[in-house]
């Protein structure tokens, strides 16, 4: 059941946006369409009405940056990115990219029938009804695995570049980072690429953070602005920084599970520099304790202020 209420528009604008992206699958589908020409020329079109030969006459430097053959990514600049693939994608990410910044991306009768034409060209899987909202951003989108009904809303970042799997039913709340890497204190360059999962029906809320290799089984929940570095189990409700899990769902017994943290399996991870092949080992420590007797004795008259912080 939706909370969601239906919403129309006019018959005839609906009936133009329909045209314009049966036009755009078409193309899409089409292994003799260049993608670099078909971004430049959509961009050309939803952005400045005119082709785009004539906006390179008339404005060249607003025509040659819609091209995706003119501009670089981060992701083409590391070690980590396969080069072919992301190759194969990086125009229908300029495209949504750019798109999402016109009043086309922002209108979500297009925009979220546009992401859903483009993801299926640019993920390495993706479900019906994928609902995606403005201002999302991937590192490179073929890694992406989406299923069925997941939802994901505003200026979210999915760092995909190790993998990131959204399970049915997912929902990834606004302002929501999901990352699949992580360096090593010492040393940035040593990259390890870690598979990051989100189960079926969890939902990862508001300015949360999942880092690289972290599991969210199904039906589990991180809390708004929470840090998860770890696995939450079926159910769980995690909160704070780190997040640590405080409360399960009430739920009914002897349910099954698609993503089930403790015994779900683990894709190994992998380096992404050739220079640094080895797993990282640990490379921090606790810091010690100062002895009692260097330790600066308390003002008097400061006492109550300062165990009012620590309270805190």
């Amino acid at each position: 059941m939706t909370w969601l209420v239906p919403i129309g528009i006019h018959a005839e604008a609906q009936n133009a946006f329909d045209h314009f992206l049966a036009d755009l699958e078409r193309r899409l589908a089409d292994p003799q369409q260049g993608r670099a020409e078909l971004c430049r020329d959509v961009l050309a079109e939803v952005m400045y009405g005119r082709p785009y030969a004539q906006l390179l006459a008339d404005a060249p430097m607003a025509a040659l940056n819609l091209d995706p053959r003119n501009v670089t990514f981060e992701a083409e600049y590391y070690m980590a990115t396969d080069q072919e693939k992301f190759a194969r994608v990086k125009p229908l990410l300029w495209l949504w990219k750019n798109l999402d910044l016109t009043p086309f991306g922002q209108n979500p009768v297009t925009g979220i029938a546009l992401r859903r034409v483009l993801a299926g060209h640019i993920f390495k899987k993706v479900g019906r009804n994928f609902k995606c909202w403005q201002n999302v951003e991937f590192s490179v989108g073929y890694n992406m695995e989406v299923g069925d009904d997941v939802v994901i809303h505003r200026h979210v970042l999915l760092d995909d570049i190790g993998g990131i799997e959204l399970h049915d039913d997912a929902s990834v709340s606004d302002y929501v980072n999901i990352y699949s890497h992580t360096h090593s204190v010492l040393d940035g360059p040593d990259v390890t690429l870690r598979r990051t999962v989100i189960g079926r029906g969890a939902r990862i809320t508001y300015h949360s953070t999942v880092l690289a290799g972290s599991v969210v089984s199904d039906d589990g929940m991180l809390a708004t602005h929470a840090l998860l570095r770890g696995d939450i189990p079926p159910h769980g409700i995690a909160m704070g920084v780190p997040a640590r899990v405080t409360r399960f769902k009430l739920r009914p017994e002897g349910q099954e599970y698609e993503v089930e943290a403790s015994r779900h399996p683990r894709v190994p991870d992998r380096k992404a520099n050739p220079q640094f092949p080895d797993p990282t080992p640990g490379q921090t420590r606790a810091p010690e304790a100062a002895p009692a007797a260097a330790q600066t004795p308390t003002p008097v008259g400061a006492a109550a202020s300062l165990g009012t912080a620590d309270e805190g």
